[in-house]
């Protein structure tokens, strides 16, 4: 049975009156100031359903550079002329796909917030992504059902983004009007961050049944087959099991309050281990954060030395669980940890492994040339709705007594 893929598009419609940059707006207009002059054209966005989609040619590709980001090397943070000359030659002769894992951006802290979303947008298209192809993906609806059946507490604590904002929603005859509301007349969280991203000329893919993740893995298989270079733009640590001489990762870095990229140099400095292990090496750790309990939970004694030296012998997970059912591969807890907990191991893999079978294909319009022009105006929009919303919240909240106002308010904010 065919998945059906939602994909929102960027159409050109007739120029409408824009507003003017906001001067709070953390990125530069200077691009625009310096194009020719021509008339103005904005944009809106088209959501439709497809199926069985065909794979597309290959689009021509062009250079383009990087920009002088720091980079980050086991904690530390390179500057961009420290990377390698060979480095900088295989950018030179392949053109980047961008892949923007658009929910972790949606938060601040664990907080859901779309001036966290506008602020990191801002800064990606400004300073990194530039006018490289950029492919967003959000999660489908039950995309973590799959996972949540194998093991319950599989991100159970996750606060959803993309639901209702009843700040927009108390909006929705305002300033809001410039994004597109539901059928009930309330502007949602979902629709606002599509709204943006395809006005910024950028095609969003959300697939029903399917976590971004897992789109973005099977896509990014799809650009490397057509020799195109891969870049994974998110905070998420799961993209780590993808990194390769043409897989990099750019991470935001709330510290530094900006963009980092993050190769395969970086990932064997910070590990000391080839990223083909770090697939294994999360399934014996575990992962607190999605809720993925590690070996040390049955097996206090196996910590992450005992995992390296043991992956770094055996290359993989199955490999060792293979031998360590047959013969001793180390100390007898580790030995007794593998032989009974196998099934424990498989499972985490199963949950933690990124798929690659999704039934989504590249589509050629996919990997033009974002044209940025219109970025400075459409963010400015955004900051200038949700600076609104701000005020308003708060003259309400002058006028609720102590302890009535739901905190929720501020949430899509």
């Amino acid at each position: 049975m065919l998945k059906t893929i939602e994909v929102a598009m960027p159409t050109h419609v007739q120029p409408n009156p824009s507003l003017s940059p906001s001067p709070c707006l953390p990125i530069s207009t200077r691009n625009l100031r310096n194009k020719k002059r021509k008339t103005k054209t904005a944009y809106t966005y088209k959501t439709w359903k497809i199926t069985a989609v065909s794979a597309c040619t290959t689009s021509s590709s062009s250079s383009s550079s990087s920009g002088p980001f720091n980079q980050t090397v086991g904690g530390q943070f390179l500057s961009g002329c420290e990377i390698s000359r060979s480095g900088e030659e295989r950018s030179r002769r392949k053109k980047r796909v961008f892949f923007l894992d658009v929910n972790p951006l949606c938060y601040a802290g664990s907080t859901p917030s779309l001036h966290s979303f506008g602020y990191w947008i801002s800064l990606f298209f400004s300073q990194v992504s530039l006018s490289d192809p950029v492919i967003a993906v959000l999660d489908g609806e039950g995309g973590h059902e799959h996972r949540r059946k194998l093991l319950p507490s599989y991100k159970a604590h996750r606060r959803k983004f993309l639901s209702q904002s009843s700040a927009f929603q108390k909006f929705s005859k305002g300033q809001s009007s410039a994004f597109k509301r539901s059928s009930k007349g309330h502007v949602t969280r979902s629709e606002v961050v599509m709204d943006v991203l395809t006005k910024c000329n950028v095609p969003v893919v959300k697939i029903e049944g399917h976590e971004a993740d897992d789109v973005v893995a099977t896509l990014v298989e799809q650009v490397l087959q057509r020799g195109y270079k891969a870049v994974v733009a998110s905070p998420d640590k799961d993209f780590k099991q993808l990194v390769s001489e043409d897989v990099q990762i750019v991470l935001p870095v709330t510290e530094l309050k900006r963009w980092s990229f993050y190769t395969i140099k970086h990932y064997i400095a910070q590990y000391n281990c080839d990223p083909c292990s770090d697939l294994s090496l999360r399934c014996i750790m575990g992962d607190e954060v999605d809720g993925i309990p590690g070996i040390q939970s049955v097996a206090p004694g196996f910590g992450r030395k005992t995992a390296l030296k043991l992956l770094k012998k055996h290359g993989s997970l199955e490999n060792l669980l293979n031998v360590a059912a047959i013969r001793t591969v180390g100390k007898p807890y580790a030995q007794d940890a593998l032989t009974k907990h196998a099934d424990y191991l498989r499972r985490n893999y199963e949950v933690l492994a990124l798929r690659r079978d999704v039934d989504v294909h590249l589509q050629e319009e996919w990997l033009v040339n974002r044209d940025r022009c219109s970025d400075s105006i459409i963010l400015s929009n955004l900051f200038k709705v949700l600076e609104e919303k701000k005020i308003h919240h708060h003259q309400n909240r002058s006028h609720i007594s102590n302890g009535s106002c739901s905190p929720s308010a501020e949430e899509g904010v």
